[in-house]
């Protein structure tokens, strides 16, 4: 099997060497990542300028390659000709902190698990409640099991699996639905010495309705959550709603 590997932190993350080391006794292993942090990047892709790949090398001296895009960019760049081999499954992550509810539609790794449906390869965003570097173990396990099933078992076209996994003793493993979160944002508007004024978005730290079978209450409750994904995003039970709408455009 081989393995395309990136994420939204950058190439020197340690939840991307982490996912290296967990991953690489599946087979071969080809790491893309971005130069620097793409966090809340969401779904871009660069069009508007040049994009560049350099040679580098993780913090173990494992060859990388990395890369001036967003993490959408490095999975496009690979599957479109840059990596010659065939690629069999992208990962992506490990991130440090979860990836639930809405957050997924602002999530860089997220959306380079996306990137590679759009390719018709299999993609898994991992993300993961972690402190330090030793919470990384267990999410690498996790997703080395994860890709492992996705190997033997495939994934219907259009989908990706987005994992998160939680902090502490793991209870086992949840199939989940995208749950719902909320927000607390605030707009925060300072001065700077001229006088013109500039914003920052705070706000307290958004949680989520922990709702049974989703994946705010897996991880609320100590297991993994799973939650496949799809791009589209059509509101099919809105639909015969809307069909009833008389709409004068003359």
């Amino acid at each position: 099997m081989h393995l395309l590997l990136t994420n939204d932190d950058g190439i020197s993350a340690p939840g991307l060497l982490a996912l290296k080391q967990a991953l690489e006794p599946l087979g071969q292993v080809t790491v893309i990542a971005p130069s620097r942090n793409y966090s809340a990047a969401g779904h871009r892709k660069t069009m508007h300028k040049p994009l560049r790949i350099d040679a580098a090398r993780l913090d173990d001296g494992a060859p990388a390659w990395v890369c001036s895009g967003a993490p959408s960019d490095c999975v496009a760049l690979a599957l479109l000709g840059f990596v010659k081999e065939k690629v069999d499954l992208v990962v992506s992550g490990i991130n440090p902190g979860p990836n639930m509810g809405q957050d997924l539609t602002y999530s860089g790794t997220v959306s380079a698990a996306l990137e590679s449906v759009i390719a018709n390869v299999p993609g898994i965003a991992v993300s993961a409640e972690v402190r330090d570097d030793a919470d990384y173990v267990q999410p690498g396990r996790v997703a080395a099991a994860v890709a492992q099933a996705v190997a033997r078992h495939g994934l219907p076209p259009g989908i990706a699996l987005n994992v998160n996994v939680p902090a502490g003793v793991v209870r086992g493993i949840r199939f989940t639905r995208q749950g719902w979160s909320i927000f607390r944002d605030r707009l925060v508007e300072r001065l700077d010495p001229r006088g013109r004024p500039y914003y920052w978005i705070g706000g307290d730290r958004p949680t989520g309705l922990t709702d049974e079978g989703s994946d705010f209450w897996a991880l609320e409750n100590g297991y993994v959550s799973i939650t496949p994904l799809q791009l589209d995003l059509t509101a099919h039970s809105a639909l015969p709603a809307l069909l009833d709408w008389k709409l004068d455009y003359a």
